[in-house]
């Protein structure tokens, strides 16, 4: 999926790989999509790396397997400074802990409040040099956000689909692209 909108010259994809709230779901299902996700880290790397592909982390990577954390940072060392699309990985994310975060870097940083506007709040964020989101893809007829990407999600169009994230193909890809390229985005204009 990842080289066909990579094919599509989508420069920005973010999956969201595990959620804060994942940790509740079953320890042996967590260590589960622990050892897939390093697994399919390793194996895609290269090829991704080969087509140009950077990686990025988003999320916090404290609580990790030490082996997932390292196959992740290599991954995004390896890819720093490739130029074709930016897969980002929304793994151990979650929205609400994004901004938590963003906010506890600010008191950090001893930010006066009246210097504060969404521009400089936007640069605390995991998100601080990607683009907003122009289109977010729901499957599996959830009609949710799932604590992702709150903020980045201010003015994306949603497109929303029965299938489920396996069976999302080409050909549902082309679906929702073609959806988006019919809207009219106005940013809270007219």
């Amino acid at each position: 999926m990842i080289e066909y909108l990579n094919d599509c010259q989508i420069k920005y994809v973010t999956v969201y790989t595990f959620s804060t709230e994942n940790w509740n779901r079953p320890e042996d299902e967590v260590k589960g999509l622990f050892r897939l996700s390093e697994e399919k880290i390793n194996k895609d790397l290269p090829g991704f790396h080969k087509k140009g592909i950077r990686f990025r982390h988003l999320g916090r990577l404290q609580g990790l397997p030490q082996s997932l954390q390292g196959a992740i940072n290599r991954a995004v060392e390896l890819t720093e400074n490739n130029t074709g699309m930016t897969l980002s990985l929304a793994f151990n994310y979650g929205g609400r802990a994004e901004i938590l975060d963003a906010i506890r870097r600010i008191i950090a940083d001893s930010i006066p409040p009246e210097k504060l506007d969404e521009k400089l709040f936007a640069s605390y964020l995991y998100t601080a040099d990607l683009p907003e989101v122009d289109l977010l893809i729901r499957t599996a007829d959830e009609l949710r956000l799932s604590n992702f990407l709150i903020w980045q999600t201010a003015y994306s169009e949603f497109y929303f689909t029965k299938v489920l994230w396996p069976d999302f193909n080409k050909k549902e890809v082309d679906r929702a692209l073609l959806a988006y390229s019919q809207r009219r985005r106005r940013f809270g204009g007219l």
